[in-house]
């Protein structure tokens, strides 16, 4: 296997970070206004980016995927069940990104839905197919087209117009605090995936969770900045008003495939973790399919209970790994399951649906993770206790 190196793992993660998702995510603050939705974008990035960290981190020190560092803290058959849980969040972001791909670039060329969720899932589909070390100069052409092209598109929402009174329902801080955490979070279960792969694991880990943070948070605010300057939260429209024509199919399509590409081949990466028998390039590749599909029949426009649903999946999960891997030195991976951590867990889980009725100025993640390291914490001392009573 071809080890990849520091640089490619920060292009990879800029590909992901450029998502018209995250564009569309940040037009939700513009009620907050450009100072308090700046303040809940970088506090988000900050909490969901240092769990992203210390997720790859695991994965970088033992050169294990994401889904086999998880078996390190719940045991083989209980990691099973965050492999499953997290290949469905996978297919759930394939064909979200597709839909809003699709969606984007039939506000500028219409030739139907379905036609452009198909051209983008054939893209994604090549894309797999060439496989990821060996996309090379593709990649770097790509990312250098999408990062001119989000540079003009800075340039027509920040330069040109005034600032607007936001319309739209305003959502607490503490709300637009999670939303911002909850897209780094979704990445949590895949950064693994690739720094396992990388020459220098941890050092390509720190560039990837760097490089995703400054360019996701750049794209929230573009998605702001949209709203409030220009009154139009379809980025469609504006890069339209600014006579962007192609640049904006090329900035569109592009976008969208290569992080869509990223859920697909970490399903695929998941999906083995599930069964030896299931091929991670065919498994991604039924993926995309599925997504492709799933965008076609059904709508998408809304996606913040998504998020939070993956945010109270998955903020336990990485919290109870951190415990373990950090702090307590555990390693569960040659047990079946273990109860203890998957009991906590679940606590963790019903802890953070109930903190969502709760309004903090940091949401509801960084408290539910407090909540369940200390659990962790506890639960290794009774334990210790109990052998030497």
């Amino acid at each position: 296997m071809k080890k990849t190196s520091t640089f490619q793992n920060g292009l990879i993660w800029f590909g992901a970070g450029v998502s018209l998702a995250e564009i569309l995510t940040g037009t939700a603050f513009a009620p907050l206004g450009m100072a308090k939705g700046l303040a809940a974008i970088v506090i988000g990035h900050i909490i969901g980016c240092a769990m992203m960290l210390l997720a790859g981190l695991i994965g970088g020190r033992t050169g294990r995927s994401a889904m086999e560092t998880v078996k390190m803290s719940f045991g083989q058959k209980g990691g099973l069940l965050f492999a499953f849980l997290n290949v469905l969040q996978l297919v759930g972001w394939t064909a979200i990104m597709i839909y809003d791909g699709a969606l984007a670039i039939g506000g500028i060329f219409n030739l139907g839905h379905w036609v452009w969720c198909l051209v983008i899932g054939v893209l994604i589909i090549l894309w797999i197919a060439v496989g990821i070390t060996d996309l090379g100069w593709i990649n770097k052409l790509t990312m250098a087209a999408l990062f001119l092209l989000t540079l003009v598109l800075c340039k027509v929402i920040f330069f040109s117009g005034s600032a607007m009174a936001a319309s739209g329902e305003a959502m607490t801080f503490g709300a637009a605090v999670e939303l911002a955490v909850a897209m780094p979070l979704s990445w949590l279960p895949l950064i693994s995936d690739y720094t396992r792969e990388a020459e220098k694991p941890v050092q390509a880990t720190w560039v990837s969770v760097l490089v995703y943070g400054l360019v996701s948070c750049w794209m929230y605010v573009i998605g702001m900045g949209a709203a409030i300057f220009t009154g139009e939260y379809d980025i469609a429209v504006i890069m339209v008003k600014a006579g962007l024509g192609i640049a904006a199919l090329v900035i569109l399509v592009f976008s969208t495939v290569t992080t869509t590409f990223l859920d697909a081949w970490s399903a695929g990466i998941s999906a083995e973790s599930l069964s030896k028998k299931l091929n991670g390039k065919k498994t991604a590749i039924a993926v995309t399919v599925i997504g492709a599909a799933g965008a076609i029949l059904f709508p998408m426009d809304d996606i913040t209970g998504f998020l939070y649903l993956i945010g109270s999946v998955f903020a336990p999960m990485i919290a109870v790994q951190i415990a373990d891997h950090f702090l307590l030195k555990r390693d569960r991976f040659a047990v079946a399951a273990d109860g203890r951590n998957l009991v906590i867990w679940l606590v963790g889980f019903i802890a953070y649906r109930w903190l969502m009725g709760v309004d903090t100025p940091v949401g509801y993640t960084l408290p539910d993770m407090v909540l369940t390291v200390l659990l962790c914490v506890l639960a290794e001392k009774l334990c210790a206790g109990k052998k030497n009573g």
